[in-house]
């Protein structure tokens, strides 16, 4: 009972957390501390972003479409060198220390790049979404496959499996927690890297909505659009996390 009453407060703290600080914001907004041109009220950026939705559509279906697609580029991607660098050493430390020094590069630095190369359609969009989205799958994937017992693999090999036995009925099942551990990250990364690379330039996406909305200084849409970026970026958590209790029913007897 103790537990379970901990684990209730443990979910609700957040909530109560955030409503505390929404609360102060509302009222250091409606007492005047704070102009509203400056820093709209929560109220405010709610109505703003219901009154904006019609006109969102295409930008939101956009973004939608970069981040989906850069992230299954990126499993598959991942998937694939992940198998090659756990199979053979020499690809893992020939590409290890490219896959690090990838990441020390700014993405605000390569967005704008890809933009000049490939132009300004969704296909430098969905790069910067790779770029973001494929480090954490990657080490996520390297280090599940590496954990398993080694004296469970020669078991495997005393029973003249092959390596492919070995990747999909013992490697593969045991690196599922890391993995979706590190598609969680990925999946949120995915609508960030997506409005980044339409803050580098394009036609449509919440990114390029956001821009606009700045230059002509309506910030409460501003918020608005911030506010749906991350409920976008929620919503792409939760599906991971469902299919992760789909696809793990080992897990679920664990836990219980």
């Amino acid at each position: 009972m103790r537990k379970k009453w901990g684990n209730i407060g443990n979910k609700t703290i957040p909530f109560i957390f955030l409503a505390a600080i929404l609360v102060f914001w509302q009222l250091i907004v409606d007492r005047g501390i704070i102009a509203r041109y400056i820093l709209p009220s929560p109220v405010d950026v709610i109505l703003v972003g219901m009154k904006i939705l019609p006109e969102i559509k295409v930008h939101l279906y956009t973004t939608l479409q970069e981040a989906l697609t850069g992230l299954m580029v990126a499993i598959v991607f991942s998937l694939l060198l992940a198998m090659l660098m756990d199979n053979f050493s020499l690809i893992q430390k020939a590409v290890q220390p490219l896959l690090i020094v990838s990441q020390t590069i700014p993405t605000m630095v390569l967005a704008p790049l890809f933009a000049m190369w490939f132009g300004f359609g969704l296909l430098p969009k969905i790069m910067v979404v790779i770029l973001v989205c494929f480090f954490p799958l990657v080490v996520s994937l390297l280090e599940g496959l590496n954990s398993l017992d080694p004296d469970f693999l020669n078991l495997m090999k005393s029973m003249k499996a092959n390596r492919w036995q070995m990747f999909y009925l013992a490697k593969f099942p045991s690196a599922l927690p890391n993995f979706f551990s590190g598609l969680k990250i990925a999946a949120t990364y995915s609508i960030i890297g997506a409005v980044i690379g339409e803050w580098m330039g394009g036609k449509a996406g919440l990114g390029v909505y956001m821009t606009r909305v700045r230059q002509s200084f309506a910030l409460d849409k501003v918020f608005a659009t911030i506010l749906i970026i991350v409920f976008l970026s929620l919503v792409l958590f939760k599906i991971i996390e469902l299919i992760q209790f789909l696809l793990m029913p080992w897990r679920r007897a664990i836990n219980k």
